[in-house]
């Protein structure tokens, strides 16, 4: 049975499967931040709205120029998007009828988006026994077969984030093989901005780094991520793109959400720990975890339990993980956990806690 390829609205999820969803749910399945938006944005909506009647900026203003600010770089190296989702479709769009490399287990919507435009994808399936670190001389090796590599940084759904050491190595290479390099960085703001390549890009004419507003922020309802990328990279995805791809409230918005310093640290200092608690009581009741430095982990439980059968056991508790039927390399094995408040997290340990003993 095929599974919904995305974690959130979990009702999808208890259609397919026939069971009566419980009147209270706790969905693990989705990734973002559960603080909720800036305080910020609840304060500024009043004048948002007076903004609904006018057509927003072409350029997603002033959105586009706050995240310039940002990361200090100029606005000619940064277009908008109506969410990652959109961006990397249009970014599949340049590869039309030519070759691309993904390393799996990662985020389903690169071959998605790549397969739909032609492009014949080239997998590499990172080893479960090797922790899912990166096949750095694999990747190397088949860099010169295609056109362009994707790679999450950190890695959804492993939450593994590649050294700059790697990251390094792998964009020399494709300078040397004539191979693109897109860096998906919808993550990489709960661990460290400095750990971001955005700064590398003026070097790398080569290197697309696709950035989410949605996870950290808590905004997945208005849609907006950005690309930072060459001049030349630039003004070709834009010329894929509709007029008006960014709509007039997302653009305010986002630029209100980067000047949020104490709520980001706020937000990476209260995932880090749930984080870390939940990998420290997985880990004691023999379940495998990845090394993640994300806001949200992988697990596999242990000897002669099955993923599916825990997945399905807590949906009926009104508890909703992330199941990994259509992650390669985890293939239904492993479930993925994202981070919530503490009472939640103290709940879902809980009933992890029974279904272990009973199993």
């Amino acid at each position: 049975m095929q599974l919904p390829n995305h974690g959130a609205n979990p009702h999808h999820v208890y259609a397919k499967l026939g069971i009566e969803p419980p009147d209270t749910l706790l969905d693990f399945s989705e990734n973002v931040n559960p603080a909720g938006p800036p305080q910020a944005v609840s304060d500024s909506w009043p004048a948002l709205l007076s903004k609904l009647s006018a057509y927003p900026d072409p350029f997603g203003e002033p959105f586009l120029s706050a995240a310039a600010n940002f990361h200090g770089v100029s606005t000619p190296y940064l277009f908008a998007g109506n969410g990652a989702a959109e961006l990397l479709a249009l970014i599949a769009e340049r590869y039309q009828g030519k070759k691309a490399l993904i390393v799996h287990p990662t985020f389903s919507e690169y071959e998605a988006t790549l397969t739909a435009k032609n492009v014949e994808v080239i997998q590499i399936i990172a080893s479960e026994t090797d922790g899912f670190d990166l096949p750095l001389a694999t990747i190397l090796e088949k860099m010169k077969e295609v056109s362009v590599l994707y790679l999450c940084t950190p890695n959804n759904p492993t939450g593994r984030l590649p050294t700059r050491d790697q990251l390094q190595t792998i964009v020399r290479r494709g300078a040397e093989v004539d191979c693109d390099c897109v860096f998906d960085e919808a993550f990489i703001d709960f661990v460290d901005e400095s750990l971001s390549f955005i700064p590398e890009v003026e070097n790398y004419p080569h290197v697309t780094v696709v950035r989410s507003m949605t996870k950290m922020y808590a905004i997945p309802g208005i849609r907006l991520g950005y690309v930072v990328a060459s001049p030349s990279i630039i003004m070709d995805i834009k010329a894929r793109a509709p007029h008006w791809n960014v709509n007039g409230i997302a653009a305010q918005i986002g630029a209100v959400c980067l000047r949020e310093e104490t709520y980001r640290q706020q937000v990476i200092h209260q995932s880090t720990v749930e984080r870390q608690r939940l990998t420290e009581f997985l880990r004691r009741h023999g379940c495998t975890v990845t090394d993640s430095v994300a806001n949200f982990l992988s697990f596999k439980p242990g000897p002669h339990q099955q993923a599916s059968k825990l997945f399905q056991d807590l949906l009926q508790q009104g508890i909703v993980l992330r199941h990994s039927e259509n992650f390669l390399g985890m293939d239904g094995h492993w479930l993925r956990v994202g981070m919530k408040k503490e009472a939640e997290m103290t709940r879902l340990k809980e009933v992890l806690a029974i279904w272990f003993a009973e199993n």
